[in-house]
């Protein structure tokens, strides 16, 4: 069983920045791969990054070059430093501990609750 805590929301103006964090519970962390995911009001969810327990990342092409995922193995924790934010970045984030499939593409596994992330002026 992994559990996931999010923090790091917030409202931020556009072309502000934040960091999210997620602690993780569990001595499996490092092995699991980790993903961000988002949903904004009235859609679905999205995969937004993901790491690898080796630390290869992949991004959805609209935060390319805006967004940043990486891990501490030792504080069993996942971060998504997100740069440059547009109003559409609106959502709520979500942390998730999963694993990569033999097809390449990440399995979701364990949800955090979620955090806020509200970018307006």
């Amino acid at each position: 069983q992994v559990q996931l805590v999010e923090s790091g929301g917030g409202l931020v103006q556009p072309g502000g920045s934040l960091r999210l964090s997620c602690a993780t519970s569990g001595s499996l962390f490092s092995i699991h791969a980790m993903g961000w995911y988002r949903q904004a009001p009235g859609k679905q969810r999205e995969l937004v990054a993901t790491i690898t327990s080796g630390g290869s990342t992949n991004y959805a092409d609209s935060v390319k070059g805006r967004f940043t995922i990486s891990r501490d193995n030792a504080k069993n924790t996942v971060y998504l430093q997100m740069n440059t934010l547009k109003p559409e970045d609106t959502a709520v984030y979500y942390c998730n501990a999963g694993v990569i499939r033999l097809d390449k593409n990440y399995e979701p596994g364990y949800w955090g609750q979620g955090t806020q992330v509200t970018v307006s002026s």
